[in-house]
């Protein structure tokens, strides 16, 4: 039989990947830091290659550390799960999740049902009331949330990258006040979401009218509400691609073919240390398993 790495040496590999650090990794597996840095030293002795760039205060895994991360990972998180359920029993399993109201409207609670049926134990108690980052670890365990970037102490995945549309009511094509053009946006109301307080900005800029002024900008807190807003003729909403392909709504409309890129994403979040926590780690799993992810 081909001889293995210690299992003690393979946790620890994984759980320096996953927190980015020998120290919060030690204190997660109640281990010195020394002790802990010795046994993923054994690791890259045995795979014949360093695993990490070494940085201070952090470590960042390579291209092989990476590989070996994703062919290991499962197999180590497989075990643990099969002794907790041997130990624990059939308890249920509980997620604070934090989420837009769109993006569970439109792209979460439409696939709930496969996650349900892949994870029966796992439960979610599903928060939309805003702040995601900043509640993490105290009211949330993990949260999606929309942003430019991500604090660097949080560990946080892409889950897409999108354009700036104009929305508005198909009723806005027509009449004497018809916008047919990007500058015919001065006589109207931008709809602007609190979260992409610069798409607006970023489109006009797009558009080659830097200094154009709406009749008025009115800002919302719920994406929802924007389209409805939009879709009622109450102004020109300025969102995300997937907001108006995932709406499906017919009354809205693409008002201009501008390829403008968003400077923002969603972006799936949490505390390093939470995915060492079952809940967290398979709810992130399967989201990043069946939604992808984007690098950068």
């Amino acid at each position: 039989m081909r001889r293995l790495p210690p299992l003690t040496a393979i946790e620890a590999f994984v759980q320096v990947a996953r927190l980015g650090s020998i120290k919060a990794a030690a204190e997660e597996l109640a281990l010195s830091s020394p002790a802990l840095s010795r046994r993923v030293q054994a690791l890259e002795r045995f795979i014949g290659r360093p695993l990490f760039e070494r940085r201070h205060q952090a470590l960042r895994l390579n291209a092989e550390g990476e590989r070996l991360l994703g062919l290991i990972a499962p197999a180590l998180d497989a075990m643990t799960d099969a002794v907790e359920a041997m130990t624990s029993g059939r308890d249920l399993l509980r997620l604070r999740l934090g989420v837009p109201p769109l993006f569970a409207t439109q792209r979460l609670l439409p696939r709930l049902p496969e996650l349900k049926q892949r994870h029966p134990d796992l439960h979610l108690d599903v928060d939309t009331a805003g702040h995601g980052t900043t509640r993490l670890g105290d009211a949330l365990d993990a949260a999606i949330v929309i942003a430019r970037e991500v604090d660097s102490h949080l560990y946080a995945r892409r889950l897409d990258r999108n354009r700036v549309f104009a929305l508005g009511s198909r009723a806005m094509l027509e009449g004497p006040r018809a916008i047919r053009e990007p500058r015919d946006i001065a006589g109207v109301t931008a709809l602007v979401h609190r979260d992409m307080a610069e798409s607006f900005d970023a489109w006009r800029s797009a558009a080659g009218l830097p200094e154009i002024e709406p009749a008025a900008v009115d800002y919302f807190d719920s994406g929802t509400l924007m389209l409805e807003a939009a879709a009622q003729g109450l102004g020109v909403a300025f969102m995300l691609e997937s907001h108006f392909e995932a709406a499906r709504d017919d009354r809205l409309i693409r008002l201009f073919d501008l390829d403008v890129e968003s400077n923002y994403s969603y972006w799936f979040v949490c505390r390093p240390r939470a995915l060492t926590q079952r809940p967290v780690r398979m709810f992130h799993d399967w989201l990043i398993a069946t939604l992808g992810a984007v690098e950068g």
